[in-house]
């Protein structure tokens, strides 16, 4: 069980890592109103990645198979990027000051970290190699045991993350000249519209 619960920690930690829409607004928002508003957005992320976690761990990932669900899903998932990706352009443009910041901090941030990772069906095509790296550790088909404690070592990772991501950027954000800040947001953008673009290939 020891073997299984760090193997999840391990991998909760590369995916919590490893860029992406979530990471891109995480620092969108930390840059703007410091540690909280970072921290929400991760957090939130953590409601869609248990969602994800459970579909990809129980077989449920097969009803993205059909057009149906997978289309729509998708697509959404594409257009929300790519408002968030144009805001962090604006914010480029024109560095908002942290009072009068677009929005109050922490206003919506929870919501946002929580959209960005439940419409994004391309977690589950993790959760599922995840799926099936479990079965490797063990050896054989998990059981509700040993799936349960590698969904708790994952989670643990990624409460974890959460705090040292946010932590990070609002040391950044304290740190950063105007002209990096504005960098940094111009750089979020092209990442978030760049997602989006790649979401709707895989659509069409």
């Amino acid at each position: 069980m020891l073997t299984i619960f760090f193997c999840a920690l391990i991998f909760g930690v590369v995916f919590c890592l490893s860029p992406g829409a979530v990471l891109a607004e995480t620092l969108r928002r930390g840059l703007l109103h410091g540690f909280k508003p970072a921290l929400l957005v991760q957090i939130g992320s953590l409601v869609g990645d248990a969602l994800w976690a459970v579909i990809g761990l129980t077989g449920l990932s097969l009803l993205l198979e059909h057009e149906q669900v997978r289309i729509p899903l998708t697509s959404a998932c594409a257009a929300y990027l790519a408002w968030l990706g144009i805001r962090s352009l604006r914010d480029a443009w024109q560095l908002p000051e942290a009072e009068s910041a677009t929005e109050r901090p922490g206003t919506n941030a929870l919501m946002v970290g929580a959209t960005i990772s439940i419409a994004n069906p391309k977690n589950v095509v993790y959760w599922g190699a995840l799926g099936s790296a479990l079965s490797g550790i063990v050896g054989q088909t998990p059981s509700h045991g040993q799936t349960l404690m590698f969904f708790a070592g994952f989670m643990f990772a990624s409460v974890a993350c959460c705090f040292v991501i946010a932590a990070l950027v609002n040391v950044l954000r304290k740190a950063a000249s105007p002209g990096w800040q504005r960098l940094s947001h111009g750089l979020c953008g092209v990442a978030l519209i760049y997602l989006a673009i790649l979401a709707l290939r895989a659509v069409f």
